[in-house]
């Protein structure tokens, strides 16, 4: 996995062995309500049990797809909602929300168990970075009379790329593979040395405001390169999540998947309204 939301989980990352075990339990396993058929089972018994209303995670105490993107939706509203206030009222903010961001980012993503406290807290600050980083790089596409939507442009990026992404997953076109695994594990350690670097030349090196790396067409080449990767790390949390809910871990592990879903689409808005930012620069 590359998200260390999901990476760090060992409810989610047992992918291949949680599904061969229950493959080597036979064709009569626990099917997907977690009820046990035999062949011997009365009829009656079976038309009741089908006929039955569909469990809910209050039902199960089960993780379901309907508390992921129930509280998915919660937290992005959330971020978009201190984002907007950020944007109006306090934009330079931005680097204390970026820092805050990154430790309870950090916290979430290696603890045990979900914290809802520490993952709100977190939108709220990764809130406050977006709405004063957005501020900033609108802003350098003034061209003295007006600047260019780039901020709206980069959510409905976002938005439509996250769309892409889940319809390949869900149409099978792209499968989480061990190859697909290692060739994205390879590529983002790769793009983290590649930013560090650029951001450490930053300080010595003079740029057009995105790093001495990410100047000109080589910026944009890299910026695009990004955009892929996180869209290739959308549909590595899609697979977690479904693993998860597959092997029926606890409802509470719904904080844990939308968190992860967060980090990833925030990375992805970044990486797009830069990639905006640099085409529009005046």
């Amino acid at each position: 996995m590359t998200n260390p939301v999901f990476t760090s989980s060992a409810i989610f990352g047992e992918n291949r062995r949680g599904r061969g075990a229950a493959q080597q339990r036979g064709p009569y396993a626990a099917s997907g309500a977690g009820t046990a058929t035999m062949p011997g089972q009365e009829a009656g018994s079976l038309e009741q049990m089908y006929g039955a209303p569909t469990a809910t995670s209050r039902d199960t105490g089960r993780l379901t797809y309907d508390d992921v993107i129930v509280k998915t939706g919660g937290l992005l509203a959330l971020l978009v909602a201190v984002a907007a206030v950020t944007w109006y009222v306090a934009p330079g903010l931005f680097f204390v929300g970026m820092i805050v961001g990154l430790v309870l980012g950090l916290i979430n993503a290696f603890k045990k168990e979900p914290s809802p406290p520490l993952i709100i807290a977190y939108t709220v600050a990764q809130g406050v970075f977006l709405g004063g980083i957005s501020f900033l790089f609108q802003n350098m596409t003034w061209d003295g009379t007006q600047v260019q939507p780039i901020v709206l442009q980069a959510i409905l990026g976002t938005f439509a790329t996250f769309g892409v992404a889940l319809f390949l997953y869900r149409s099978g076109k792209v499968r989480v593979t061990p190859k697909f695994t290692r060739w994205l594990l390879i590529a983002m350690g790769g793009y983290l040395v590649f930013s560090l670097l650029n951001f450490g030349l930053s300080f010595f090196v003079a740029s057009e405001g995105f790093g001495p790396l990410r100047n000109g067409w080589m910026g944009v080449a890299v910026g695009l390169f990004a955009v892929g990767l996180a869209a290739a790390s959308l549909i590595m949390d899609f697979d977690a999540i479904k693993r998860g809910v597959e092997q029926g871990v606890s409802a509470k592990f719904a904080w844990s998947a939308a968190f992860g879903l967060i980090v990833t689409l925030v990375w992805l808005y970044l990486e797009i309204l830069r990639l905006l930012a640099m085409f529009n620069r005046e």
